[in-house]
């Protein structure tokens, strides 16, 4: 297992061992020693499953208190995966990253706590998997808003079409009017 950084560090992108033949493949998703030698020494409480058709955008989802952090990948399709800064404190305070993942790439992205996340769907569906740290309490739930101008997100939108959203997520706040972490 490789563990890449990205431009902000604590956010990480995985690649783990893949070992294919004429049959298909076998890989390791999680191994708690190679992670904590990678340096992610973690704790996972939950595990999801969502399905989702192309041009769907989820996010950009954070727990204020309980916040999670999630190893997320699809095993199903591509999305474009991004993780927003927001630690006050931080020197990366409301900057992004992004990553396609994809069940081509196998690639797998770590996502601190302190962080919102989302992802678009690339392909014609996606299945998107993630374990967390946190179990889900929607009672702390926000969300950011996708398109907010202070992140200029580059999302990959096709034909430059606006995402689909659920209501929550047409919602969301501005980073300046978020509530953020310390």
């Amino acid at each position: 297992m490789r563990f890449v950084p990205t431009a902000i560090p604590e956010v990480m992108i995985i690649e783990p061992q893949v070992f294919g033949d004429a049959r298909g493949f076998f890989m390791e998703t999680w191994h708690a020693g190679k992670f904590a030698a990678g340096g992610l020494d973690l704790h996972f409480v939950q595990d999801n499953h969502s399905r989702s058709a192309q041009g769907i955008l989820r996010g950009l989802h954070y727990q204020i208190n309980q916040p999670q952090g999630k190893l997320v990948r699809v095993v199903r399709g591509a999305v474009f995966d991004v993780a927003v800064d927001l630690r006050r404190s931080s020197p990366s305070f409301g900057r992004w990253v992004g990553v396609e993942l994809s069940e081509d790439n196998h690639r797998q992205l770590w996502v601190p706590p302190g962080f919102a996340h989302g992802f678009y769907v690339m392909s014609e569906s996606a299945d998107f998997v993630y374990k967390c740290t946190e179990l889900y309490a929607p009672e702390h739930e926000r969300c950011l808003r996708w398109d907010d101008p202070a992140l200029a997100i580059a999302w990959p939108l096709r034909d430059g079409a606006a995402p689909l959203l659920s209501a929550k997520d047409a919602a969301g706040a501005s980073l300046r009017d978020a509530e953020v972490y310390a």
